[in-house]
Protein backbone atom coordinates (compact mmCIF):
# COMPACT_ATOMS: atom_id res chain seq x y z
CA UNK A 1 0.00 0.00 0.00
CA UNK A 2 1.50 3.52 -0.91
CA UNK A 3 2.06 6.14 0.89
CA UNK A 4 -1.19 7.97 -0.88
CA UNK A 5 -3.06 4.68 0.52
CA UNK A 6 -2.78 5.26 4.00
CA UNK A 7 -3.04 9.10 3.84
CA UNK A 8 -6.40 8.46 2.75
CA UNK A 9 -6.64 5.71 5.57
CA UNK A 10 -5.31 7.99 8.26
CA UNK A 11 -7.28 10.70 7.16
CA UNK A 12 -10.22 8.63 7.22
CA UNK A 13 -9.94 7.39 10.62
CA UNK A 14 -8.94 11.50 11.78
CA UNK A 15 -12.37 12.15 10.68
CA UNK A 16 -14.22 9.24 12.15
CA UNK A 17 -12.56 9.81 15.23
CA UNK A 18 -13.74 13.35 16.02
CA UNK A 19 -17.31 11.83 15.33
CA UNK A 20 -16.95 9.39 17.94
CA UNK A 21 -15.69 11.72 20.74
CA UNK A 22 -18.55 13.82 21.66
CA UNK A 23 -20.31 12.54 24.40
CA UNK A 24 -24.07 13.28 25.08
CA UNK A 25 -25.11 14.63 28.44
CA UNK A 26 -25.02 12.45 31.69
CA UNK A 27 -28.64 12.41 31.86
CA UNK A 28 -29.14 10.99 28.42
CA UNK A 29 -29.57 8.14 27.24
CA UNK A 30 -26.23 6.63 25.20
CA UNK A 31 -26.26 6.43 21.10
CA UNK A 32 -25.16 3.93 18.57
CA UNK A 33 -21.97 5.43 17.45
CA UNK A 34 -21.29 5.55 13.60
CA UNK A 35 -19.56 8.08 11.31
CA UNK A 36 -22.22 10.57 11.16
CA UNK A 37 -23.35 10.13 15.15
CA UNK A 38 -20.91 11.03 18.69
CA UNK A 39 -20.46 8.25 20.73
CA UNK A 40 -22.18 7.77 24.02
CA UNK A 41 -20.05 8.14 27.77
CA UNK A 42 -21.19 5.12 28.98
CA UNK A 43 -19.75 1.70 28.61
CA UNK A 44 -23.22 -0.84 28.80
CA UNK A 45 -23.00 -1.02 32.46
CA UNK A 46 -23.57 2.44 32.52
CA UNK A 47 -20.33 2.88 34.00
CA UNK A 48 -18.04 6.11 32.85
CA UNK A 49 -15.82 4.72 29.89
CA UNK A 50 -12.17 5.83 30.89
CA UNK A 51 -10.60 6.97 28.03
CA UNK A 52 -6.74 6.03 26.73
CA UNK A 53 -4.00 8.46 28.24
CA UNK A 54 -4.01 11.82 26.46
CA UNK A 55 -6.55 14.48 26.10
CA UNK A 56 -10.37 13.95 27.21
CA UNK A 57 -12.61 13.64 24.75
CA UNK A 58 -15.43 16.51 24.16
CA UNK A 59 -18.69 16.88 25.31
CA UNK A 60 -22.21 18.29 25.06
CA UNK A 61 -23.27 19.90 28.49
CA UNK A 62 -27.13 19.90 27.05
CA UNK A 63 -29.41 17.80 25.20
CA UNK A 64 -30.32 20.58 22.54
CA UNK A 65 -26.52 21.01 21.86
CA UNK A 66 -25.97 17.43 21.68
CA UNK A 67 -28.57 17.54 19.42
CA UNK A 68 -27.80 20.40 17.21
CA UNK A 69 -24.24 18.71 16.89
CA UNK A 70 -26.19 15.86 15.55
CA UNK A 71 -28.14 17.67 12.60
CA UNK A 72 -24.96 19.96 12.18
CA UNK A 73 -23.27 16.16 10.64
CA UNK A 74 -26.48 15.20 8.97
CA UNK A 75 -26.91 18.40 7.23
CA UNK A 76 -23.37 17.91 5.34
CA UNK A 77 -24.08 14.07 4.24
CA UNK A 78 -26.98 12.54 3.31
CA UNK A 79 -26.82 8.64 4.93
CA UNK A 80 -24.11 6.55 2.82
CA UNK A 81 -23.32 9.50 0.62
CA UNK A 82 -20.10 11.42 0.52
CA UNK A 83 -19.68 14.83 2.77
CA UNK A 84 -20.34 18.33 1.37
CA UNK A 85 -17.29 20.17 2.30
CA UNK A 86 -19.19 23.10 1.91
CA UNK A 87 -22.43 22.95 3.47
CA UNK A 88 -20.15 20.84 6.64
CA UNK A 89 -18.19 24.42 7.04
CA UNK A 90 -21.57 26.35 6.69
CA UNK A 91 -22.94 23.95 9.70
CA UNK A 92 -20.49 24.19 11.56
CA UNK A 93 -20.32 27.71 11.76
CA UNK A 94 -23.76 28.07 12.81
CA UNK A 95 -23.11 26.10 14.80
CA UNK A 96 -20.52 27.91 16.81
CA UNK A 97 -22.56 30.76 16.46
CA UNK A 98 -25.51 29.14 18.48
CA UNK A 99 -23.41 26.98 20.91
CA UNK A 100 -20.29 29.71 21.27
CA UNK A 101 -19.18 28.06 24.01
CA UNK A 102 -19.58 24.33 23.09
CA UNK A 103 -16.94 21.99 23.49
CA UNK A 104 -18.00 20.21 20.54
CA UNK A 105 -17.18 22.85 17.72
CA UNK A 106 -13.86 21.85 17.65
CA UNK A 107 -15.17 18.68 16.15
CA UNK A 108 -16.96 20.13 13.51
CA UNK A 109 -14.53 22.11 12.57
CA UNK A 110 -11.82 19.19 12.14
CA UNK A 111 -14.24 17.03 10.35
CA UNK A 112 -14.67 20.42 8.01
CA UNK A 113 -11.07 20.22 7.85
CA UNK A 114 -10.84 16.88 6.66
CA UNK A 115 -13.37 17.29 3.85
CA UNK A 116 -11.81 20.11 2.11
CA UNK A 117 -8.37 18.46 2.52
CA UNK A 118 -10.08 15.10 0.45
CA UNK A 119 -11.95 18.10 -2.02
CA UNK A 120 -8.10 19.25 -2.52
CA UNK A 121 -9.24 22.26 -1.38
CA UNK A 122 -6.16 24.22 0.33
CA UNK A 123 -7.25 27.45 1.53
CA UNK A 124 -10.59 26.55 2.98
CA UNK A 125 -8.50 23.65 4.94
CA UNK A 126 -6.43 25.80 6.31
CA UNK A 127 -9.31 28.24 7.50
CA UNK A 128 -10.96 25.49 8.99
CA UNK A 129 -7.53 24.61 10.48
CA UNK A 130 -7.41 27.66 11.94
CA UNK A 131 -10.43 27.60 13.31
CA UNK A 132 -9.23 24.82 14.94
CA UNK A 133 -6.58 26.57 16.62
CA UNK A 134 -8.33 29.23 17.44
CA UNK A 135 -10.16 26.97 19.82
CA UNK A 136 -7.19 24.83 20.58
CA UNK A 137 -3.66 26.14 20.10
CA UNK A 138 -2.13 22.42 20.70
CA UNK A 139 -4.13 20.28 18.23
CA UNK A 140 -1.87 18.43 15.85
CA UNK A 141 -4.16 17.57 13.18
CA UNK A 142 -4.34 21.36 12.59
CA UNK A 143 -1.28 22.43 13.52
CA UNK A 144 0.14 20.18 10.46
CA UNK A 145 -2.53 21.17 8.13
CA UNK A 146 -1.74 24.91 8.72
CA UNK A 147 1.59 24.37 8.44
CA UNK A 148 1.59 22.21 5.48
CA UNK A 149 -0.48 25.13 3.51
CA UNK A 150 1.32 27.97 4.85
CA UNK A 151 4.76 26.00 3.76
CA UNK A 152 3.82 24.91 0.24
CA UNK A 153 1.69 28.60 -0.88
CA UNK A 154 4.38 30.83 0.53
CA UNK A 155 6.79 32.02 -2.45
CA UNK A 156 9.78 33.77 -2.52
CA UNK A 157 8.25 37.03 -4.08
CA UNK A 158 6.16 37.41 -0.93
CA UNK A 159 6.77 40.55 0.98
CA UNK A 160 6.30 38.57 4.06
CA UNK A 161 7.57 35.25 3.39
CA UNK A 162 9.73 34.97 6.32
CA UNK A 163 6.74 36.01 8.67
CA UNK A 164 4.94 33.06 6.80
CA UNK A 165 8.09 30.43 6.80
CA UNK A 166 8.17 31.31 10.46
CA UNK A 167 4.82 30.51 11.32
CA UNK A 168 4.49 27.38 9.55
CA UNK A 169 7.79 26.17 11.58
CA UNK A 170 5.85 27.20 14.71
CA UNK A 171 3.15 25.57 13.76
CA UNK A 172 5.17 22.04 12.50
CA UNK A 173 7.66 22.14 15.45
CA UNK A 174 4.44 22.07 18.12
CA UNK A 175 2.89 19.51 16.57
CA UNK A 176 5.78 17.59 17.15
CA UNK A 177 5.29 18.29 20.80
CA UNK A 178 1.89 18.21 21.07
CA UNK A 179 1.23 14.72 18.95
CA UNK A 180 1.89 12.65 22.36
CA UNK A 181 -0.85 15.23 24.75
CA UNK A 182 -3.50 16.53 22.65
CA UNK A 183 -4.96 13.77 20.93
CA UNK A 184 -8.41 12.78 21.97
CA UNK A 185 -8.40 8.62 21.30
CA UNK A 186 -11.58 6.69 22.12
CA UNK A 187 -11.65 3.58 24.47
CA UNK A 188 -10.83 0.53 22.85
CA UNK A 189 -8.58 2.07 19.99
CA UNK A 190 -6.09 -0.45 18.70
CA UNK A 191 -2.96 0.72 19.64
CA UNK A 192 -1.18 -0.32 16.12
CA UNK A 193 -3.69 2.38 14.67
CA UNK A 194 -2.73 5.13 17.32
CA UNK A 195 1.03 4.41 16.72
CA UNK A 196 0.50 4.45 13.46
CA UNK A 197 -1.72 8.03 13.36
CA UNK A 198 1.21 9.62 15.69
CA UNK A 199 3.43 8.59 13.41
CA UNK A 200 1.55 10.24 10.21
CA UNK A 201 1.35 13.53 12.28
CA UNK A 202 5.33 12.99 12.86
CA UNK A 203 6.02 12.25 9.70
CA UNK A 204 3.66 15.23 7.93
CA UNK A 205 5.19 17.72 10.55
CA UNK A 206 9.19 16.53 10.22
CA UNK A 207 8.31 17.36 5.82
CA UNK A 208 6.97 20.46 6.15
CA UNK A 209 10.31 21.67 8.83
CA UNK A 210 12.59 19.91 5.77
CA UNK A 211 10.45 21.84 3.06
CA UNK A 212 11.42 25.51 4.86
CA UNK A 213 14.80 24.56 4.98
CA UNK A 214 14.76 23.77 1.79
CA UNK A 215 13.74 26.79 1.08
CA UNK A 216 16.35 28.78 2.64
CA UNK A 217 19.00 26.67 0.82
CA UNK A 218 19.79 24.61 4.45
CA UNK A 219 20.38 21.99 2.87
CA UNK A 220 21.61 20.18 5.97
CA UNK A 221 18.79 21.00 8.01
CA UNK A 222 16.71 20.13 5.48
CA UNK A 223 18.21 16.54 5.10
CA UNK A 224 18.11 15.88 8.82
CA UNK A 225 13.93 16.79 8.79
CA UNK A 226 13.49 14.70 5.49
CA UNK A 227 15.17 11.77 7.44
CA UNK A 228 13.31 12.24 10.62
CA UNK A 229 9.86 12.54 8.13
CA UNK A 230 10.74 9.06 6.37
CA UNK A 231 12.06 7.50 9.43
CA UNK A 232 8.63 8.03 11.51
CA UNK A 233 6.62 6.40 9.13
CA UNK A 234 9.02 4.05 7.46
CA UNK A 235 6.21 1.65 6.90
CA UNK A 236 4.96 4.20 4.55
CA UNK A 237 7.66 6.09 3.03
CA UNK A 238 6.44 9.30 1.32
CA UNK A 239 7.81 9.36 -2.42
CA UNK A 240 7.71 13.13 -2.90
CA UNK A 241 9.77 13.31 0.64
CA UNK A 242 12.20 10.87 -0.10
CA UNK A 243 12.77 12.78 -3.32
CA UNK A 244 12.87 16.11 -1.49
CA UNK A 245 15.83 14.14 0.50
CA UNK A 246 17.81 12.74 -2.62
CA UNK A 247 17.75 16.74 -4.23
CA UNK A 248 18.95 17.78 -0.74
CA UNK A 249 22.13 15.43 -0.79
CA UNK A 250 22.65 16.60 -4.13
CA UNK A 251 22.89 20.15 -3.42
CA UNK A 252 25.51 19.47 -0.81
CA UNK A 253 27.64 16.95 -3.26
CA UNK A 254 26.58 13.82 -2.02
CA UNK A 255 25.97 12.11 -5.02
CA UNK A 256 26.15 8.40 -3.79
CA UNK A 257 23.57 9.07 -1.22
CA UNK A 258 21.45 10.83 -3.66
CA UNK A 259 21.35 8.45 -5.93
CA UNK A 260 20.44 5.71 -3.28
CA UNK A 261 17.70 8.15 -2.45
CA UNK A 262 16.42 9.37 -6.06
CA UNK A 263 16.20 5.55 -6.56
CA UNK A 264 14.19 4.41 -3.93
CA UNK A 265 12.03 7.82 -4.79
CA UNK A 266 11.81 5.92 -8.29
CA UNK A 267 10.38 2.77 -7.23
CA UNK A 268 8.10 4.23 -5.26
CA UNK A 269 6.45 6.40 -8.03
CA UNK A 270 5.20 5.20 -11.29
CA UNK A 271 7.09 7.07 -14.19
CA UNK A 272 3.47 8.80 -16.28
CA UNK A 273 2.71 11.08 -12.52
CA UNK A 274 4.66 14.18 -11.79
CA UNK A 275 6.74 13.22 -9.03
CA UNK A 276 7.65 9.80 -10.95
CA UNK A 277 9.01 12.43 -13.58
CA UNK A 278 10.78 14.16 -11.54
CA UNK A 279 12.24 11.12 -9.77
CA UNK A 280 13.57 10.16 -13.17
CA UNK A 281 14.69 12.79 -14.14
CA UNK A 282 16.91 13.44 -10.61
CA UNK A 283 18.19 9.86 -11.01
CA UNK A 284 19.72 9.89 -14.77
CA UNK A 285 21.56 13.32 -14.05
CA UNK A 286 22.83 11.63 -10.49
CA UNK A 287 23.43 8.46 -12.57
CA UNK A 288 25.72 10.55 -14.79
CA UNK A 289 27.35 12.29 -12.21
CA UNK A 290 28.60 9.39 -10.55
CA UNK A 291 29.52 7.29 -13.34
CA UNK A 292 32.59 10.16 -13.90
CA UNK A 293 35.82 10.13 -11.82
CA UNK A 294 34.85 13.28 -10.84
CA UNK A 295 31.18 14.40 -10.37
CA UNK A 296 30.20 18.00 -12.18
CA UNK A 297 28.88 20.44 -9.60
CA UNK A 298 25.02 19.89 -8.85
CA UNK A 299 23.27 21.70 -11.54
CA UNK A 300 19.99 23.09 -10.63
CA UNK A 301 17.29 20.24 -9.59
CA UNK A 302 14.54 19.23 -12.10
CA UNK A 303 11.60 22.33 -11.89
CA UNK A 304 8.87 21.83 -9.91
CA UNK A 305 10.86 19.18 -7.48
CA UNK A 306 10.47 21.63 -4.67
CA UNK A 307 6.95 22.13 -4.56
CA UNK A 308 4.48 19.47 -3.81
CA UNK A 309 3.99 17.45 -6.31
CA UNK A 310 1.34 14.43 -6.45
CA UNK A 311 2.67 11.00 -5.91
CA UNK A 312 -0.42 9.62 -8.04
Amino acid sequence: MKRAAITFVMLAWASFVPAQQATTPKSQPSAQPNAAQPQAGTTQAGAAAAPPQGKRPPQAKTKPEYDAYNAAIKAAAAPGAPVDPVALAKAADDFATQFPDSELRILLFKISMHAFQNANNGEQMNAAAEKVLKIDPDDPEALVGAAEYIAEHTRDSDLDKDQRLAQAQKYASHAIETVETDVAIPAGTPQEKIDAYKGFMRSSAYSVLGTIAFNQEKYPDAENYFRKSIDALPSQPDPVVVLRLAIALDKQNKYPEALKEANHAVELTQEATVAGKLARQERDRLAQLTGGSTPAPASKPPAGATQNPSPH
